[in-house]
């Protein structure tokens, strides 16, 4: 017999629900186009980061455990297949990476979820990477 899930023990609940997670992908987002040592991760999104912004914003909130508006409107994720058009390495990935970690830090994410989440993050973008640097 399955255990019930608690569900305030989300990351999406811990986190502190929609309002932290529209927060921390605006900062991340901003942080890609202000900050030039995300260049190279700013290069692969295209002339516009609006949809981007919304997308991921869908994405997490499932993902982390609360609603799954991505799903809801895309079906499965596919994450490597939906990206196979953007070239993403090891540049790419660590850029990606550290400019989560820095909008995890600055919004404020407590820094027992930002470990599990960078670990978390580290498993998936690895995942995705398809070219070899």
């Amino acid at each position: 017999m399955e255990e019930p899930v608690d569900a305030s023990d989300t990351p999406f609940a811990r986190i502190g629900g929609e309002p932290a997670i529209h927060a921390l992908v605006e900062r991340f987002y901003d942080l890609m186009e202000l900050e030039p040592g995300y260049a190279a991760l700013r290069a692969v999104h295209g002339s516009t980061l609006e949809q981007a912004r919304e997308r991921l914003f869908w994405f997490l909130c499932g993902w982390m455990g609360g609603p799954q508006h991505y799903t809801e409107r895309f079906g499965h994720p596919r994450l490597r297949m939906r990206h196979m058009h953007a070239p993403i390495g090891i540049v790419e990935r660590d850029q990606w990476l550290a400019c989560m970690a820095q909008a995890m830090a600055e919004t404020g994410v407590p820094e027992d979820l930002r470990q599990r989440l960078e670990t978390s993050f580290f498993q998936t973008a690895d995942w995705m990477r398809n070219v070899a640097t």
